[in-house]
């Protein structure tokens, strides 16, 4: 399965990118990358901790990344 076909995670950055730069209003955006990150990280992290049942081993290999860094974000978004 690719969950950046059509519908998917991919559409919906797109749709909520689109839904940002209308609202801008003529305001100047924030550094995009940055933000689209800090909104996307926090529920992604909060959701495959939960789908590993709180063991960070399970969530860390799940997200494809160390087990210190897992520590990290979660320190970091107040997860822990």
């Amino acid at each position: 399965m690719n969950p950046c076909a059509d519908n998917g995670i991919a559409d919906v950055v797109v749709r909520a990118l689109e839904q940002y730069f209308n609202d801008l209003d003529g305001e100047s955006p924030m550094p995009v990358y940055d933000m689209v990150m800090k909104c996307v990280e926090k529920p992604m992290l909060r959701f495959v901790l939960e789908r590993a049942n709180g063991n960070q081993s399970t969530a860390a290999r799940l997200l494809g990344i160390n087990r210190n860094t897992l520590r990290r974000k979660l320190t970091d978004y107040d997860l822990l």
